[in-house]
């Protein structure tokens, strides 16, 4: 899945770049950054972009505040931390003010790259989105993938292609349907499976244990049923946190016992974590594998008194010799709360991105460079370049 780079631009002095950029970073009160790990990610390749001479404009999404103008999701938190690390790019106004943004508008598209000389898309985490800002540009200009977005390329594509053996996915989080696709994707891949999180109660269930008021699908209790069965091993935990009748996730004070029991979670229990055996024993998983890929939290951790099993899963990828990979989402969040954000060898700065990409091998961001790479000129903009003769005569 080769993209064209940076360089594939050619001569930059004196040219107008527009890039593509994912600051989609949390706010506290509408006008703080709580973590701007987003928009020093992109950094380089702006930094690389001005030091060869180009105008960099950048462009950018923040929440999702339904294609008209809101105050609350202005880029304006963002324009200032961005002053701060590279006060020569300009950064235009929220995305997805604009209605023809999630609508893949090309006359939006055509709007943006007005004045402009070049695209770069280093938005990884937004280039799953079909989107005027992501597949558009690449019809009008020349375009390449900025250097987070071919990293992201090669770490994860290398996970389908040529992976260090045993290969290990541990997946987490609330729904199995959220994920079907990639972990049918994924049982074709690896060597064993980790399930943790919410989403393993529904796996539990299919193996018959009772999992008392814990998150269960049921319309997929066969299929999960069916890659039980499969050829893949996949790990379940065998020991279990529960939150007893009463309990709030998030509000010790609420009263609410907590118990560790195994694989059977009592009626009007609620599993919120693994329990410590399974943690030990997925620890052991990834401790024997050559790569490793985590994609969502074993637990609640965002309640201090279920986070042991994700806790466990991040110490136990940043002690293996395997390559880690951390899934982006939630597994990034939870790295960076338990420390070892920096020990992992890459972490996906897109969450479903990241699981898109393994699922399907491309996106429709990657398929719109390339294909630009490809024809080297589009039908559009060579009909609008006649147009444009045609006037002048």
């Amino acid at each position: 899945m080769p993209v064209p780079c940076l360089e594939d631009l050619g001569a930059l002095e004196g040219r107008s770049v527009l890039v593509r950029v994912d600051f989609n970073v949390p706010l506290t009160n509408g006008t703080e950054i709580a973590d701007d790990l987003r928009i020093r990610a992109a950094l380089p390749t702006l930094r690389w972009l001005l030091a060869r001479g180009a105008t960099v404009t950048a462009c950018t999404h923040l929440g999702r505040p339904k294609g008209r103008p809101d105050p609350r999701y202005s880029v304006q938190p963002v324009r200032r931390r961005l002053e701060e690390l590279a006060a020569e790019v300009e950064l235009l106004e929220n995305l997805r003010f604009e209605p023809g943004e999630t609508a893949n508008d090309p006359g939006l598209a055509e709007r943006l790259v007005e004045g402009h000389d070049a695209y770069v898309n280093d938005a990884f985490g937004a280039s799953h989105r079909a989107h005027a800002s992501i597949v558009g540009p690449p019809r009008w200009l020349p375009s390449a993938a900025g250097r987070l977005l071919a990293r992201e390329v090669e770490v994860l594509g290398g996970l389908r292609d040529a992976p260090r053996r045993p290969f290990v996915a541990v997946l987490g989080g609330a729904k199995v349907s959220d994920k079907l696709g990639v972990i049918d994707a994924l049982l074709e891949m690896v060597d064993a499976l980790v399930i943790g999180g919410a989403m393993c109660f529904t796996f539990l269930k299919a193996r018959g244990h009772r999992v008392g008021a814990s998150l269960c699908e049921e319309s997929m209790v066969d299929h999960c049923r069916e890659l039980l069965d499969g050829p893949t091993p996949i790990h379940l935990p065998y020991d279990l946190t529960a939150l007893g009748p009463g309990g709030v996730l998030g509000d010790p004070a609420a009263g609410g016992d907590v118990r560790q029991v195994g694989a059977d979670v009592p009626d009007g229990w609620m599993g919120v974590d693994i329990g410590p055996g399974s943690a030990a024993q997925f620890g052991d998983v990834i401790h024997e594998a050559g790569t490793v890929f985590w994609n969502g939290p074993m637990g609640v951790f965002e309640d201090p008194r279920f986070g042991g099993g994700t806790g466990a899963v991040a110490a136990a990828m940043a002690e293996t010799r395997a390559l880690t990979v951390v899934g982006g989402g939630d597994s990034a969040a939870a790295a960076r709360r338990f420390g070892v954000d920096r020990d992992m060898d890459h972490v996906s700065t897109g969450g479903g991105a990241s699981l898109e990409l393994i699922e399907k091998g491309d996106l429709p961001g990657l398929a719109a460079l390339r294909q630009r790479n490809a024809t080297g000129s589009n039908a559009a903009g060579d009909e609008r370049d006649k147009q444009g003769g045609a006037d002048a005569t």
